[in-house]
C-alpha cells in the first residue's frame, strides 16, 4: 500500500485506463458527491472485496484519506492486492483541486 497525492492520481488516471477507483465512504456521503468510483463502504469491504480485481492498480478514496489508508492496507495485506494506493486528502482534495463543481460536506 502506498500513499499518493491527488495530482499523482489524476496523472495516472489520465494515462492508464486500466485502473480501478474505490470509494469507501458511507452511502450518505456518496449521495452528496461521486467521481464514478466503485462504491463499497468501508464496513462492507470484507464481504464485497471480490467485486474488485486484485490485479488492477487500485486507488482508494474516502472523504479525507484516513479510511482509504486503512482499506488500502487491508486490501494489500489480507487480500493480496499488489498495487493499492490511498489518495491523500480524498474526495475533499479532489473537489478542491480537480473538480470544483463537486459539493463539499462536513
Amino acid at each position: 500500500m502506498k500513499l499518493v497525492l491527488i495530482q499523482q492520481f489524476v496523472e495516472e488516471r489520465n494515462r492508464n485506463a486500466n485502473i480501478q477507483l474505490l470509494d469507501v465512504r458511507e452511502n450518505y456521503e456518496h449521495a452528496i458527491c461521486s467521481i464514478g468510483a466503485i462504491h463499497i463502504p468501508m464496513h462492507e469491504i470484507y464481504n464485497r472485496q471480490k467485486e474488485l480485481s486484485p490485479t488492477k492498480k487500485t486507488f482508494v478514496f474516502c472523504k479525507s484519506g484516513r479510511r482509504a489508508e486503512a482499506v488500502a492496507n487491508l486490501l494489500s495485506t489480507e487480500f493480496g492486492f499488489k498495487e493499492v494506493f490511498a489518495v491523500i486528502g480524498g474526495i475533499q482534495a479532489y473537489a478542491e483541486q480537480v473538480d470544483k463543481s463537486l459539493e463539499l460536506y462536513d
